[in-house]
């Protein structure tokens, strides 16, 4: 009924019209309501001559002098002024279909996209997405087919930061890739977990071996780890979000997605890892795809070697002090925050000694190519 309002306007009268027919049902003269009402004839005029809406309090007033309910006078002045305005553009509509998709509006402030009228806006989204039509753009309601990521279930926002991803990593330049320099840079990144500002020679040393390092913000509402892909045979690519900012958590993601590329994961579709903080960091068998628990198990190696911790936790059951931690670190050469990491995990205890995991993100982005936190990545599209 509301549609038909807004669009055959002749049927909805104004409210002057029922009062005049309820006036003269009753035999009342103008100036009879008005004394009813309390009010000047002159204004009660403007309102049977239709140059006046009624007020809420004068629906009231109506109500009482007519006795019947408020909401009747209230719903015919809320009825006439909806079939009296105007149609919405609709881009109104495309708009809301874009943004209950996609953060289109939060893709526009990081700048991934620019803000345009519908059409163009549109255009982008479909470059974006590397798709001809907005008609193939994935996850849209318009989408003339399914694409192997709807397939996936890979939500929106995360779609959006993968490509994001992509999109940089082909406008960035490095060395050819070679899995000899890459298993010969772990041992350089191994030296520096002694200390959080030394992320920053991260980037440099990942670059040297032929891997695309990236770091980009994560989206609002979504959760992601990092990534690992291949643009060709020869062009891993790691990504990250740093969603969380913790000198353990970075470590054990990036040598996760350092383990992917080494076994050349990722290279028919996209490792996504969105919980490497919960159970998608397991390393127990059945408990996560084979690919991530290796993954996983050179991860939690590399930032604790399993042996010395499992020792360690053997002899200081069930008591594990403060001082002994820092000191076991200090044996692996590793900051207390990326052992601390471990032990939490081991002990399924989250709020161990938080005061030594330390955030890493400044000294990341110093020398990363980075998108996200103010900063806008170079891109190509």
């Amino acid at each position: 009924m509301g549609a038909a309002m807004a669009t055959s306007a002749e049927w909805v009268m104004h409210p002057g019209y029922y009062i005049r027919e309820e006036m003269e049902a009753r035999g009342w003269l103008q100036r009879d309501l008005a004394f009813i009402l309390g009010c000047s004839e002159q204004a009660l005029n403007r309102i049977l001559q239709e140059k006046q809406g009624i007020s809420p309090d004068m629906a009231k007033a109506l109500a009482e002098a007519f006795d019947v309910p408020a909401e009747f006078f209230a719903n015919l002045q809320q009825a006439y002024d909806l079939s009296r305005a105007r149609t919405p553009d609709p881009s109104v509509a495309a708009r809301r279909d874009m943004q209950s998709t996609y953060p289109v509006r939060e893709m526009i402030v990081r700048r991934w996209l620019q803000l345009s009228d519908i059409a163009l806006l549109e255009s982008q989204l479909a470059r974006f997405f590397e798709v001809n039509t907005p008609g193939e753009i994935p996850y849209m309601a318009h989408a003339a087919k399914r694409s192997h990521y709807v397939e996936r279930d890979i939500p929106p926002a995360q779609l959006a930061w993968l490509f994001r991803v992509r999109q940089i990593a082909r406008s960035i330049s490095v060395p050819q890739y070679s899995e000899k320099d890459l298993k010969n840079a772990l041992i350089e990144l191994e030296t520096l977990l002694i200390a959080p500002e030394e992320v920053r020679h991260v980037p440099r040393i990942l670059t040297a071996a032929g891997v695309r390092f990236i770091v980009a913000e994560k989206l609002p509402n979504t959760k992601i780890d990092g990534m690992c892909f291949w643009l060709d045979d020869k062009s891993p690519v790691v990504g990250m979000s740093l969603q969380h900012d913790r000198i353990d958590n970075f470590w054990f993601v990036l040598r996760h997605e350092i383990e992917h590329v080494l076994r050349r994961h990722g290279r028919q579709q996209e490792m996504i890892d969105t919980d490497l903080e919960g159970a998608g960091g397991s390393t127990q068998k059945d408990a996560v795809s084979e690919d991530e628990r290796v993954a996983n198990e050179a991860a939690a190696n590399f930032c604790a070697p399993a042996d010395r911790l499992e020792s360690f936790m053997r002899r200081k059951h069930p008591f594990y002090y403060e001082k002994d931690v820092v000191a076991f670190s200090r044996t692996l050469n590793r900051h207390p925050g990326v052992v601390i990491g471990q032990v939490r995990r081991r002990l399924d205890r989250y709020d161990y000694l938080t005061r030594y995991l330390v955030k890493i993100r400044p000294f990341v982005i110093a020398g990363a190519t980075t998108d996200g936190w103010g900063r806008l990545a170079p891109v190509s599209l």
